[in-house]
């Protein structure tokens, strides 16, 4: 059994430590609310991101987050990614030098455009660290419904460890080298996700919808692939994977967002209603410049931008993407 430390009690952080506590682990959960803590250790439940579950096991909760990393032989980071660099900067090196991080957060810093591998490198050179990704919804880890992810690491032994700490007999983890295209997988697909829900708010139906998610996946393969990362990443679980079930599950807050904006809801308002963060609000503006850096074309990202940040009308948008210049599928 191992100490495990879960920083961040939103929604997929809680989903995660239930797991953990099913496995047999020695749990500590950090919650920025201190209200949070209080029910999370006190009743074993977070009715405010995660309703409607209980943690069969103890976990500590705390809002300290020094005294929470105290110990512990992983810390699992579930911060939105906006915010893990001013979450961790001052708590990093309270955790042992030989600690695994595992990264569950799924994003692009803003103004930096770091990924989170590129985050703790600064914070922990050299340290130990992972990532954790794919088509998983907290609300179903929670419910024990039967889930695929992967662990990626750079280093076998540390995938492993991973591997073994979340696995069991509904949570089932495979191992992957590239977190290059893990991270990428997993950011991009919020943004693609927007882009569905647009369309399915507009009124369209499964032949938009697949197409969004085919040509998408096109644009998340080609940045990753400029980037450094295997293009066989983005066929399994934390690409095509995360993808399909992100655009198309009603359980996505991105879809939700996307829905909402076809339907002629204004930005605002829906994310002034949400309790939860939606990264590819944030996102998009990353990976936009992310694709501007590495020259890669990605038109249905310069769309769900245009709409996000210049407001462009979503039937608009969908008729610019339509209506581009005809082009081949693949290399003559």
């Amino acid at each position: 059994m191992s100490r495990v430390t879960v920083v961040g009690a939103g929604s997929w952080g809680t989903a995660l430590a239930s797991v953990l506590v099913d496995n047999g682990h020695y749990v500590t959960v950090w919650a920025y609310e201190h209200e949070v803590a209080d029910e999370l250790r006190t009743r074993g439940t977070n009715e405010r991101f995660l309703p409607g579950s209980r943690l069969r096991g103890d976990v500590e909760a705390t809002s300290d987050l020094g005294s929470a990393l105290t110990g512990a032989e992983f810390a699992i980071s579930v911060a939105p990614a906006q915010h893990v660099a001013t979450v961790w900067a001052d708590a990093a090196a309270t955790l042992a030098a030989d600690a695994v991080v595992v990264s569950a957060s799924k994003g692009i810093e803003l103004g930096s455009l770091r990924r989170m591998e590129e985050i703790f490198a600064e914070l922990r050179p050299g340290a130990p660290f992972a990532v954790l990704s794919g088509p998983s919804f907290a609300s179903e880890v929670a419910a024990r419904a039967p889930t695929l992810v992967v662990a990626a690491s750079t280093d076998r032994t540390v995938a492993h460890a991973v591997q073994a700490l979340f696995r069991n007999r509904y949570f089932r983890v495979y191992t992957n080298p590239d977190v290059i295209g893990v991270e990428l997988g997993g950011a991009l697909k919020n943004v693609m996700a927007l882009a569905a829900g647009v369309a399915d708010g507009l009124g369209y139906g499964h032949n938009t919808r697949a197409a969004l998610i085919t040509r998408g996946l096109a644009e998340i393969t080609r940045l990753g692939v400029a980037m450094g990362a295997r293009a066989e990443t983005f066929a399994g679980l934390a690409g095509m994977g995360d993808l399909v079930l992100t655009c198309t599950g009603d359980l996505s807050r991105n879809r939700t967002v996307g829905y909402r904006l076809g339907a002629g809801e204004a930005l605002d308002e829906i994310l002034g209603e949400m309790t939860s963060v939606a990264e590819g609000v944030k996102t998009v503006d990353a990976v936009r410049g992310l694709a501007l850096r590495e020259q890669v074309e990605m038109p249905i990202v310069e769309e769900v931008y245009a709409m996000l940040v210049d407001g462009r009308a979503p039937d608009e948008a969908l008729q610019r993407l339509m209506t581009r210049d005809p082009t081949s599928e693949a290399t003559w």
